[in-house]
């Protein structure tokens, strides 16, 4: 049952692939900030998945994230989530990104409920549509 408090926790090793120059995010071999991104995201719908209905899934839908410091290839970054508010079927959490040397990064992320058959037809109508 989806219920504030929930919380998450993911740790990556900073690669190449993940530094700012791999992803188009700048040319510094640094993690970048679309990984950490990445890694919120990750985070946040797996601490949630296992309290969902089957055929139920979360999309991203708002990021509110400062990245605060440069962490270098090679050093693990770990992301620390929780369900801070339920509204429905929108979920807002509180996301923090470390380094072995503190913050690297902070703020808020929202994802919505969805049905995957339902959402998927969405996709599907447009895909139609555009061809």
């Amino acid at each position: 049952m989806l219920q504030t408090g929930i919380k998450g926790s993911i740790e990556w090793t900073v690669t190449p692939e993940r530094c700012a120059g791999a992803v188009g995010s700048g040319e510094l071999d640094v993690f970048a900030t679309p990984a950490m991104i990445a890694l919120i995201e990750e985070t946040a719908w797996r601490s949630v998945a296992p309290e969902l209905e089957p055929g139920q899934g979360t999309v991203g839908t708002a990021l509110d994230v400062r990245h605060l410091s440069a962490t270098p290839v090679g050093l693990r970054v770990r992301c620390e989530t929780e369900l801070t508010e339920l509204d429905r079927r929108r979920l807002v959490f509180t996301v923090k990104v470390y380094d072995p040397f503190g913050l690297v990064g902070e703020g808020t992320h929202e994802r919505f409920v969805i049905q995957y058959e339902k959402f998927m037809k969405k996709v599907d109508e447009k895909r139609g549509a555009a061809q």
